[in-house]
C-alpha cells in the first residue's frame, strides 16, 4: 500500500520491532505460568460442563479440588488424564464424582505418562475436530449466503434477557446489521466463574454463558438464511474467565470476540500477571476457531485526551498485534481498536481523526480494524449526536475500516431501542453508499495538517515503544502510561489464581491448535 500520509517506513519497522521485543519478553513469563482460568478452560475443552447442587460450575469444582490438593502446577490435563486411566471414566463423570466427594483427584495412583497422554490427547482431538467443523460451517455459510460489505455494520443488544436479545438482534439483522454484539452484563468480567444456562436477568447487558451463545447463534443463522447473508455473532472473552469464554465461543461458533491483552488490567483492575497468561491461551483458541478478535484501545480515549494521547493507542495496537502473532492469530483476524473521540469543539478535529484512521489502515493493512463511535462527547442532544456519528461514518469509509461499531443518537441517554439502531444503520448505509470510493479518489496535501498529524503520532508511538522495550511492560503499566491508569504488578484481582508450571505440565490444546500435532 502506497502511503498517502508519507509515513516513514523505518519508523514503522522500528516500532514493530520494539513491540515484538516487548511481547517476547512477556512471553517468557507466560510460558512459565498457568492460571485457574486456563486450567478450567482445558477441563471445558475436555468435555466438563454443568453445575453442582449449589450451581457452582463443575470446571470450578474440579480445578478448585486440584488446587486445594496442591496439584495445579502439573495442570488439569495431567490430573484428568490420570483419573481417566485409573477409573475408565470420562472427564465429565470424573468431575461429577469429584463434586460428590467420591474421587479425590490428586490422591489417585499416578499412571504411566504414556497412558495419561494417550487418554488426554484422544479426548482433546475430538474437541479440536468439533471446533474445526464449526469453522468449516462458517466458511460454508459465507460461500453460500455471502456477507455484507466492509466496513461491517456492528450493533449491540443489551436487554439482560437472552430471549429479548434474540428478537432485537433479528430485527437489527433485517435492518442491515452484519455483526450483533451481545453486551455482557455489568461486572461479569470480575466473576471468576462462568454462569451456566440461559439467563433472563442482567444489568446493562446479558450474561455470557454457553447456552446463551447457542441460543443466539441459532437465531442469527435463522435470520441470516432469511435475509440472504451471514450474520456474525460477537461477545466478550475478557476478564477473569477470558480463555473459558473463548473456548465456549469456539464450541458454539461465535465469529468475533473482544480480546485485548491490556484492557482487563487497565479498566477492570485485573492483575497483570493473570491477564497476560490468560490472553495467550484465549487468543490461541480464537485464532484456531477463525474468530476475529477486537482489541480495546478505544477505551484509552475515555480516560485520556484523544488528541494528546493518540500515540498510546497506536503503541498499544503494535503490542496487541505482536501478542496475537505469538498466539498464532493471523493479521486478518486482528480487529485492532481505535475510536472517533476527538473533542467536537477542537478546530480541525475531523482532520485529526481522518489522519489517525488512515494511519492505522496504512500501518496494519491486513487487519479488519475495529472503529468505535463517539461516546465521550455525546451530550444527549440527539441531533448533534447523529451528526457526530455521520462524520465518524465518513472517516470510516474514507479510510477503509473493517468493523464499524455504529454510534447511536441516544448514546448517553439509554440502551438503544429498535428505532435507534435503524437510524444508525440508515446513516451508515447512506454515507457508505454515497462515498464508497472516496479513499481511492482523494489524496492528502504534502506536509499538510493531515500528513503532519499522522507523522507526529507515529513518531511519539515509536518513542514510547522504545521506552517500554527498555523498561518492560510491567513497569510501564505501573507508571500509568496507557490511558493514564496505573496498576501494580502484584495488585488487582485474580493474582491468587496464577501458579508456576511443574516440569510435567502440558496443555494438549496449545499443541493441537498452535502446533497442529501432539
Amino acid at each position: 500500500m502506497k502511503s498517502k500520509l508519507n509515513l516513514n517506513p523505518e519508523l514503522i519497522d522500528s516500532a514493530r520491532s520494539a513491540a515484538k521485543n516487548i511481547a517476547e519478553d512477556v512471553q517468557k513469563f507466560i510460558d512459565k505460568n498457568t492460571t485457574v482460568a486456563v486450567e478450567r478452560t482445558i477441563a471445558r475443552l475436555m468435555g466438563v460442563d454443568g453445575v453442582d447442587e449449589i450451581d457452582k460450575p463443575l470446571p470450578n469444582v474440579l480445578i478448585d479440588a486440584i488446587k486445594e490438593g496442591g496439584g495445579l502446577s502439573k495442570g488439569a490435563a495431567f490430573w484428568i488424564g490420570n483419573a481417566m486411566v485409573n477409573t475408565g471414566k470420562t472427564p465429565q463423570e470424573i468431575a461429577e464424582k469429584v463434586s460428590s466427594g467420591e474421587i479425590e483427584i490428586t490422591k489417585l495412583p499416578i499412571a504411566s505418562e504414556d497412558k495419561i497422554l494417550e487418554a488426554v490427547y484422544k479426548t482433546a482431538e475430538e474437541m479440536v475436530e468439533r471446533i474445526k467443523n464449526n469453522r468449516n460451517r462458517r466458511d460454508e455459510y459465507l460461500r453460500t449466503l455471502g456477507e455484507g460489505k466492509k466496513p461491517y455494520l456492528y450493533v449491540i443488544v443489551a436487554t439482560g434477557n437472552i430471549y429479548e436479545d434474540v428478537l432485537q438482534a433479528q430485527a437489527a439483522a433485517k435492518q442491515g446489521a452484519d455483526i450483533i454484539a451481545v453486551i455482557r452484563t455489568t461486572g461479569q468480567s470480575l466473576l471468576d466463574y462462568v454462569p451456566y444456562g440461559p439467563t433472563t436477568e442482567g444489568f446493562g447487558g446479558t450474561y455470557a454463558t454457553q447456552e446463551n451463545f447457542r441460543i443466539m447463534r441459532k437465531a442469527l443463522d435463522e435470520v441470516g438464511e432469511e435475509v440472504g447473508r451471514y450474520i456474525r455473532l460477537c461477545n466478550y472473552c475478557s476478564g477473569l474467565c477470558m480463555p473459558e469464554i473463548a473456548a465456549m465461543g469456539a464450541m458454539e461458533r461465535l465469529d468475533v470476540m473482544l480480546n485485548d491483552a491490556l484492557y482487563g488490567i487497565l479498566f477492570r483492575d485485573i492483575n497483570m500477571q493473570r491477564t497476560f497468561v490468560d490472553q495467550y491461551f484465549s487468543r490461541i483458541i480464537n485464532g484456531f476457531a477463525g474468530v476475529i478478535i477486537n482489541t480495546g484501545e478505544d477505551n484509552y480515549l475515555t480516560t485520556a485526551d484523544a488528541y494528546e494521547e493518540a500515540h498510546t493507542v497506536l503503541a498499544s495496537q503494535f503490542i496487541n498485534e505482536q501478542f496475537a502473532l505469538k498466539a498464532g492469530l493471523p493479521e486478518e483476524q486482528m480487529g485492532l481498536g481505535h475510536a472517533f473521540e476527538m473533542d467536537p469543539m477542537l478546530e480541525n478535529g475531523f482532520l485529526y481523526e481522518l489522519a489517525q484512521a488512515q494511519m492505522a489502515r496504512e500501518i496494519f493493512p491486513k487487519a479488519p480494524l475495529k472503529y468505535m463511535p463517539p461516546t465521550k462527547y455525546m451530550t444527549g442532544n440527539i441531533f448533534r449526536g447523529h451528526l457526530q456519528d455521520a462524520m465518524f461514518n465518513l472517516v470510516s469509509i474514507w479510510t477503509n475500516q473493517g468493523i464499524q461499531l455504529l454510534g447511536m443518537p441516544t448514546e448517553a441517554i439509554h440502551t438503544p431501542h429498535l428505532q435507534d439502531r435503524m437510524l444508525s444503520i440508515e446513516n451508515a448505509q447512506y454515507i457508505f453508499n454515497n462515498v464508497r470510493s472516496i479513499g481511492d479518489e482523494v489524496e492528502f496535501k504534502k506536509d499538510g495538517i493531515i500528513q503532519k498529524r499522522a507523522q507526529e503520532v507515529l513518531t511519539k508511538a515509536e518513542e514510547l515503544l522504545r521506552d517500554i522495550e527498555k523498561e518492560g511492560i510491567f513497569n510501564t503499566i505501573e507508571k500509568g502510561k496507557f490511558g493514564g491508569v496505573k496498576r501494580s504488578f502484584t495488585g488487582g484481582k485474580g493474582l491468587e489464581g496464577v501458579v508456576e508450571k511443574d516440569e510435567k505440565y502440558f496443555n494438549p490444546f496449545i499443541d493441537l491448535m498452535l502446533g497442529g500435532a501432539r
